[in-house]
This record gives structure tokens, C-alpha cells and sequence, in this order.
């Protein structure tokens, strides 16, 4: 009996170390050519955890099975380094630093998705006694309870000329040019601002990409039509990809070096994401975070969509994601010398 359940077993360990493999296609696979393993992207930690435990499970009866597993998890190294990290960085240095946040605010519980009246006081304090020296806010809205005065430089950019959800750069230092990518038919956007440091200029973008505009809560996910559900999917990571196409454009018009962060809402997996970074780019999260580095309240997994991406010459001091629930993401901070 024993002999028939392991075969099962064994199985459904190689369907799932075979989807782990395709899984490493990703970055080399664009949406528009190949959408269906683009979505799998949001699958890959789940694919990762269930591969770590098929592992333990036959290393524990001592069986060579054990090795399908293995090899597939060490073939994928980079992958398992962007989910968790054993360890990081942490350095109270700041001589010569500059400290970067970013936090997509979700309207500070405008229609009180949590259950605090005291969310824009509490995101304020955040920022406060963290007190970056840039500040990346997406899905930002006016309302009256924030109070961010300690940053005498910022660029707004509300979407559609409303006055609803904007992006914001909030900087400690003088913004001397700032624009707009102006993504079509859509509520998400690029902004960027020049920002003059003490002895360099660095050009920010403040990213948010293409919302996939569904639920991440398990009993909605498992009501929903699955077919509806893959061609939204499928419909936001093809914009993701021409939007990623046009800040990358940008990018490399820059006179300055380039520092993106904010809400790719794709994760490190992607396509998207590797095409960004691979712009002379580092993921400080990879650089000096430890943990899972989670920065979504996503049900299923620890997912990490928020980045902060520096110079390849940068070094990176110190990396933290904030386990505080004031949106349905959670802030990162990282702290760079350049």
C-alpha cells in the first residue's frame, strides 16, 4: 500500500518540479508571445514551497527521489534567493547614504478596507520616525489627516487631471525637472523626478503598473470564474509589458543614473521585472533584505511586488519591509550609498 502511495506521491512531485522548471522560461518569455506562462509567474512561490517540502518528505525516508527536487530547487537558486533570504543587511550608517521608502497607501483606507479610523496618522508616524530621504507613494489621496511637512519637495501627479489616486515623489532635496510617462486607457502611471543630491543628481520613477483588479482573498479567488479570471490576468500582464517597454525607453534617455520603485504588480519572477532590472539595475531586497521580504497581503503566498530597484554601483547598506497592516501592502525601505 505504501509502495502505491508513494507512487502517487512521486508524481504529483514531478508534475510540480516540471512546472518550476518552465517556470525559470519566464524572464526570457514576453506576455504577448506566450501569456499563458506569464500567469504562472504568481505561482512560482507556491511552487517553491511544495518543492522544499516533496524534498523533506523523501529525505526523511532516505529515498533517491529526493533528488528531483533538489536539483530543480538548485537550478533555480536565483529564484528561491528572490523568496526568502537567510540573511541580510542592517547598518545604522549614514554618512554619505540616501534613504529610499515606497509604499503604495491604497487611498489610506479611504473606504476603510481596515478596520482603524487612524490609518493616515499612522502611515504619517511611519514616515516620520523612518524619515527617508525620498518617499515613493502610490495610489496616494489628499486627505487631510496626513501630514508629511517634512519634505519641502514633492511632484503630484493625479491620474486622468482628477483629483483622486495620484503618484507622489516626496523628496528632502530639490527636484529640478519632473514629468509624466502617461500610460493610455488606464488608472495606473509612471511619474519621475530629477533630484539633486549633495554631490550627484539621480533621476526616480515612481512606478505603478498595470492592476490585475482582483481579489486576494482565498474564498473569493475559489468562487471566481477561472477562465474570466485567467483572461484578466492575462489581458494586465500584456499592458504590463508595454508599459515596461515604455519606462525602459525612457530610462535610457536619462541623463542621470536611474533609481524605479514602487508597485510593479508582477513579481520577481517576471518578465517584466527582469527587464527592468536588467537596465543596469539591483534589487536591494536580493542585495541586503532577510525573510521573505513580503510586501502584499496576498492570502495564498508571501508575494513581493513593491521593489526598489538602485545602480548595479550602488552599495546597498540595509533593506527592511514593514509587517504593518496600514494598506494591502506593506512599506520597504532600503538604505544605498551611491
Amino acid at each position: 500500500m505504501r509502495k502505491l502511495v508513494n507512487k502517487i506521491i512521486f508524481f504529483v512531485n514531478s508534475l510540480v518540479a516540471f512546472a518550476l522548471l518552465m517556470s525559470y522560461l519566464l524572464p526570457y518569455v514576453s506576455p504577448q508571445t506566450f501569456p499563458l506562462l506569464s500567469v504562472l509567474s504568481l505561482a512560482v512561490p507556491i511552487l517553491i514551497v511544495i518543492n522544499s517540502l516533496f524534498f523533506v518528505y523523501w529525505l526523511i525516508f532516505l529515498k533517491r527521489k529526493m533528488l528531483l527536487s533538489l536539483i530543480v530547487l538548485i537550478l533555480g537558486i536565483s529564484h528561491v534567493s528572490s523568496l526568502y533570504k537567510l540573511r541580510g543587511k542592517s547598518s545604522d550608517e549614514t554618512s554619505g547614504t540616501l534613504s529610499l521608502l515606497s509604499f503604495n497607501v491604497h487611498a489610506f483606507n479611504r473606504f476603510q478596507w481596515i478596520d482603524s479610523d487612524r490609518i493616515p496618522e499612522d502611515v504619517s508616524k511611519l514616515i516620520k520616525d523612518e524619515n527617508p530621504d525620498i518617499f515613493c507613494a502610490q495610489e496616494f489621496y489628499n486627505n487631510p489627516n496626513i501630514d508629511f511637512s517634512q519634505y519641502v519637495n514633492k511632484y503630484e501627479n493625479f491620474h486622468h487631471k482628477s483629483r483622486e489616486l495620484a503618484l507622489v515623489i516626496f523628496s528632502k532635496y530639490r527636484i529640478i525637472n519632473k514629468g509624466s510617462l502617461n500610460f493610455k486607457k488606464t488608472a495606473n502611471n509612471v511619474i519621475f523626478a530629477d533630484i539633486v543630491l549633495s554631490k550627484d543628481t539621480v533621476r526616480v520613477y515612481n512606478v505603478h503598473l498595470q492592476s490585475h483588479g482582483i481579489s486576494t482573498k482565498t474564498d473569493d479567488l475559489a468562487k471566481a470564474d477561472s477562465q474570466k479570471l485567467y483572461r484578466r490576468i492575462q489581458t494586465s500582464f500584456v499592458k504590463q509589458q508595454s508599459q515596461a517597454e515604455q519606462l525602459i525607453a525612457h530610462m535610457r534617455s536619462s541623463p542621470y543614473k536611474n533609481i524605479v520603485m514602487g508597485d510593479f504588480n508582477n513579481t520577481a519572477y517576471s518578465y517584466i521585472y527582469d527587464k527592468i532590472k536588467s537596465e543596469n539595475l539591483q534589487d536591494t531586497f536580493k542585495e541586503a533584505g532577510k525573510g521573505f521580504g513580503k510586501t502584499f497581503n496576498f492570502e495564498l503566498f508571501p508575494a513581493r511586488i513593491d521593489f526598489i530597484l538602485v545602480p548595479d554601483e550602488t552599495e546597498v547598506i540595509s533593506f527592511k519591509s514593514f509587517d504593518v497592516e496600514l494598506s494591502d501592502h506593506y512599506p520597504i525601505f532600503a538604505k544605498i550609498k551611491l
